[in-house]
């Protein structure tokens, strides 16, 4: 019997929702408690329950955060109110009842620096309205509240151990909502592709998750190692001023410091260390035993295999885009220099000029950022996951607005996979679309996420292999949707590339 008043009994309390385009949506749901203060830089501590009838018709807080560095792509989410209380979740459900829908639990990109599970871009209502399921969006720390390493301090980890508090909420909780807690997809983009390849990697997160979707991972940028890590921290300290004759002191410090200094030090390393061509982070995952692209790729594999996990991973053909697009032009010197420095070949310019004719040298640098920190890398993911055991499905989105100078850039395909274009109507990626393309491309790309998360199988509608080193399978979203073997000409630029 469905429950039509909106109002949940979960084992923490109630909580009332909304109703929201034919679904019911629960919003700045607690899956901890707020870290301020004393446990700032500490692991995630789990909710306490309440007393009452809890009003989640209101997303929460999201975390501290500076303007999006790609907001000249995607639109600012920085007007949304911040605040260190900001571990909730954002629940949209069909129904309250006991179906025990598949469940999708979504972690934002945002190089780890800017975004939240609550924003308008990823609101799950169509989503779970379209495939009868229930999505969960995750806010979590970011930044250094989320990943400052200091022995004695912070472990570098709080980002991602605020996210396995999120799924041992959602496995303890989410049947209230009418989900399954044996059917867990977790869908990420960007730095949430990233955290889910270590999430991947983690004993601690086995049994929580048992599909995973990973859109454009950076897998070729590496968790940081303590000792980079502690480079970065030093520097942010030395920056704020802080002492640092001893460890108490300098927790009682930084607890006590607004969060717009922390902001500001952050984003001046981040100027400093930055690098021509090259992404590169001042605060994410600390984790010493992943901190090669190896090593990283090999044990999330192999995570993935021993826990039985398969995978849909995909890419953009132009996810560099994102970077570059807005670029007038590039000294080619630089451009040569880069190409040499990351191929080691004095050759490799010229067949990625071969490959894109009438190019810029914003088109070639694109290519090559693209290819090394995430489509190959990706690829190799994908091959490591399928020898381990694990069913891996692999696509590559390739549609853009005709003229569009990002071109199918990083976080272009998030729109069609929520469905949500009136959230990003705006959005300059998008500028210039056929509005029944737009509608009908989504559509297929929905139809197969969610016969992934349904069913463990995305070829429900058009035909889509698993990936086979051998073919190389790959999905191609574009005006056209078909599975071609070795699309981006992997077989002869990778062994090119060795």
């Amino acid at each position: 019997m469905r429950n039509e008043s909106g109002i949940v009994q979960t084992s923490l309390g109630s909580l009332q929702g909304i109703r929201w385009k034919d679904i019911v949506q629960f919003r700045g749901v607690p899956y901890a408690e707020a870290p301020e203060g004393e446990p700032r830089f500490s692991r995630a501590r789990p909710v306490s329950a309440w007393t009452g009838i809890r009003d989640a018709s209101n997303h929460g807080f999201i975390a501290p955060q500076p303007p999006s560095p790609l907001r000249h792509t995607i639109g600012d989410s920085t007007e949304l109110p911040q605040g260190e209380d900001c571990l909730s979740l954002t629940i949209s459900t069909p129904a309250i009842d006991k179906e025990k829908r598949p469940v999708v639990v979504w972690l934002h990109g945002g190089h780890y620096m800017t975004g939240a599970g609550s924003l308008d871009w990823y609101d799950g209502a169509e989503l779970s309205k379209a495939g009868n399921i229930v999505t969960v969006g995750v806010n979590y720390r970011l930044g250094a509240f989320g990943f400052l390493y200091y022995p004695e301090v912070s472990d570098g980890k709080m980002g991602i151990y605020d996210i396995l508090t999120a799924l041992k909420w959602v496995q303890n909780h989410i049947a209230c909502f009418g989900g399954d807690p044996d059917q867990v997809t977790v869908m990420g983009q960007s730095s949430g592709a990233h955290v889910i390849m270590c999430l991947l990697a983690m004993q601690e997160a086995r049994g929580l998750f048992h599909r995973a979707i990973l859109q454009s991972a950076p897998a070729g940028l590496t968790p940081l190692s303590e000792a980079k890590a502690w480079e970065h921290t030093n520097r942010l300290l030395e920056i704020l001023n802080v002492d640092q004759r001893n460890s108490k002191d300098i927790i009682t410090q930084l607890n006590t410091m607004s969060p717009i200094p922390i902001l500001q030090a952050t984003g001046k390393i981040a100027q400093e260390i930055a690098r021509f061509g090259q992404v590169v982070l001042p605060f994410m995952p600390v984790f010493d035993s992943l901190s090669t692209t190896d090593r990283f790729i090999e044990m999330a594999a192999k995570g993935a295999g021993e826990a039985g996990i398969d995978l849909i991973i995909g890419t953009n053909r132009e996810e560099a885009s994102a970077l570059f697009g807005s670029i007038k032009a590039l000294d080619p010197a630089l451009v040569n220099e880069h190409f040499l420095a990351l191929t080691g070949k004095e050759d490799a310019i010229e067949q990625y000029r071969w490959r894109r004719p009438g190019h810029t040298h914003i088109d070639l640098l694109t290519d090559l950022v693209t290819e090394y920190t995430i489509r190959f890398p990706s690829l190799r993911l994908a091959e490591a996951a399928q020898k381990s055991g694990s069913r891996t499905w692999v696509y590559q989105f390739d549609w853009a607005p005709q003229g569009s100078p990002f071109k199918a850039c990083h976080g272009i395909e998030v729109p069609f996979v929520f469905g949500n274009f009136e959230a990003c109507r705006e959005a300059p990626i998008l500028q210039g679309a056929n509005p029944e393309v737009v509608a009908d491309l989504s559509a297929a790309i929905r139809r197969a996420w969610l016969g992934f998360i349904r069913t463990g199988n995305p070829g429900v509608s058009i035909p889509w292999p698993s990936y086979e080193p051998n073919q190389r399978q790959t999905m191609r979203y574009a005006t056209v949707i078909g599975a071609v073997g070795d699309l981006a000409g992997i077989n002869h630029f990778q062994k090119e590339s060795e």
